[in-house]
């Protein structure tokens, strides 16, 4: 047993050390920083130097600035050398690199992989994956290449080392999404599977739906149309080939034109135009000319189809044969004309003779005899004014209501309609506007009717005790007689009916008389002189009547 060290053998073994050390440590950097090109290994047979053959210093320099660990081992597995990155790659400083066996930073379960790998790198060029075992206990995977590598007194193996982290890491997580990407494919799958069994039973019910339309459109007594959005026709049902004569290639698109009876052409044409431009209903009367060469007399009507942007993407339409209500109303306006000429003579023969008997002096009549005469002359007159206003509609259907035009001031005509107002309803009302100059040209005794007569509507449909109000005034080129009332108004249908003929407007509340022809008498007349008669109103919140008739220019 050797015998204790004494204190100053013990601190001369210590600084010994100590230079040692600082040797091995200046040595270390030397050859990072490639000042020194050989390194001493302990062998079997004493101390062995090894020189690489090429380890100039740029080679050196540019191993220490490598992406990749590299290495250069001893047979035994000693790390003679190694660079910085290597060292970073196990967390460890540099000197607790260099010179130690390469074993004790590899797993223990990869040694036999690595001693295998290594082995085949002492004979030829080989790669293959292994861990290294980080300062913190972690497995980094690396790819390392190994090559032997000759150096002056013997060879070493040479180690390229790639750090697979970020690879590895991005192959799990292309795995991760591979695998939620099966998921997403097995479920999109699933899904074009429902689609297609979708589609299946949809295509079924519209071929069905396509049969079932097809067989309605065929088999009624209508002829039915569809165009696309600009107005084309690309479908025609059985009737209409039945009723022309015609082929679908010779009235497709536009080709419908041929049947129009000429003088119904260019209207048809502008309200279909229109109802293209807004999207409106089409609504237009025509002639059509029949496979036997007569025209007859049609109602066609269209409604636009939208998609659920609002768009138009088809029309559909019908053509209804009206000739029979045709000559049925020319019937009947015949008989209206024949008996309006018929009742009028016998009317003022009958208002004549109690005009007579209302004017007779020989003798005092009793009381109870001039009420009934003033009785017979209100009802003599009020059939009278039906009788005209058959008259005035018979005339306006054969377009043979004529009469003289002449430059007025339209203000007088106004205020003499005020005038008659206050007689004629002086429990009534009534709020005047009317500036004093209104130049037109026109017929006053029948705009004297329009007015007088858009006057009685507005009492007629109003509770006593209301105000009625008559405003007349410029705006532009143009003169407004505006008649207002807080009347009982008037539904949108009615606002769409109000101007047609025979069409009254009903209502419990106030019991009324006549035919519906006021309106319609008025509109036509209105019309006759280039102006227009509109209605504002809202139910149960009264009615607004305009007229507007163009001013003469100076």
């Amino acid at each position: 047993m050797e015998a204790p060290k004494s204190y100053d053998q013990l601190l001369e073994e210590n600084r010994e050390l100590s230079i040692q050390l600082e040797e091995a440590q200046d040595a270390i950097h030397a050859i990072r920083t490639g000042r020194v090109d050989a390194v001493i290994v302990q062998g079997e047979d004493g101390h062995e130097l090894y020189t690489l053959k090429s380890a100039d210093q740029a080679y050196r320099v540019f191993i220490e600035k490598m992406n990749e660990g590299a290495i250069t081992l001893h047979k035994d597995g000693t790390i003679l050398y190694c660079n910085s990155k290597f060292a970073s790659m196990l967390n460890k400083p540099l000197e607790k690199v260099m010179g130690m066996s390469i074993k004790l930073f590899i797993p223990l379960e990869c040694h036999q992989k690595f001693q295998k790998l290594s082995n085949q790198g002492w004979t030829s060029n080989t790669k293959g994956e292994i861990n290294l075992l980080t300062a913190n206990g972690e497995h980094k995977p690396c790819l390392m290449s190994c090559n032997q590598m000759e150096l002056e007194d013997g060879v070493a193996l040479s180690l390229i080392v790639t750090d697979l982290t970020a690879q590895k890491e991005s192959e799990k997580q292309l795995l991760i999404k591979n695998e939620q990407l099966e998921q997403v494919e097995q479920i999109t799958r699933g899904l074009n599977f429902q689609l297609e069994a979708l589609i299946a039973e949809r295509t079924q019910e519209l071929d069905l739906s396509r049969e079932q339309f097809k067989f309605l459109a065929d088999n009624i007594p209508v002829i039915v149309w569809t165009s696309k959005p600009d107005g084309s026709i690309d479908y025609y049902n059985n009737r209409w080939y039945t009723y022309t004569g015609l082929t679908f290639e010779e009235t497709k698109d536009w080709g419908w034109e041929k049947v129009i009876h000429p003088a119904d052409l260019q209207g048809t044409l502008r309200a279909w135009s229109h109802s293209l431009a807004t999207g409106e209903p089409y609504e237009v009367e025509y002639r059509f000319l029949r496979n036997d060469g007569r025209y007859h007399w049609h109602l066609g009507y269209a409604l636009p189809f939208k998609d659920k942007s609002g768009n138009i993407i088809a029309w559909f339409g019908s053509c209804t044969d009206i000739e029979d209500q045709k000559q049925q109303i020319e019937k009947r306006d015949e008989f209206i004309s024949i008996a309006s000429h018929e009742l009028k003579t016998p009317l003022t023969s009958a208002k004549g003779y109690l005009e007579i008997i209302g004017a007779y002096k020989k003798q005092h009549l009793p009381p109870a005899v001039s009420e009934y005469i003033n009785k017979a002359k209100t009802a003599v007159n009020k059939l009278q004014t039906l009788v005209s206003d058959l008259l005035d509609v018979s005339k306006i259907h054969a377009g043979q209501l004529q009469y003289d035009l002449i430059d007025f001031n339209l203000s007088d005509l106004v205020n003499t309609c005020i005038e008659n107002f206050t007689h004629l309803y002086p429990d009534r009302h009534l709020v005047c506007e009317c500036e004093k100059v209104m130049l037109v040209k026109g017929n006053p005794g029948r705009l004297e009717q329009v007015i007088m007569n858009l006057i009685s509507n507005a009492v007629k449909y109003s509770a006593a005790g209301t105000e009625i109000s008559i405003l007349a005034h410029k705006e532009g080129s143009n003169a407004v007689i505006a008649i207002i009332d807080s009347g009982i108004g008037l539904s949108d249908e009615q606002k769409q009916r109000i101007f047609e003929r025979f069409y009254r407007v009903e209502d419990k509340k106030f019991l009324t008389s006549g035919l519906g022809m006021g309106l319609y008498i008025s509109s036509e007349i209105i019309k006759a002189h280039g102006g227009e008669l509109r209605v504002s109103s809202e139910y149960g919140e009264g009615s607004t009547f305009s007229i507007e008739l163009p001013l003469l220019q100076k």
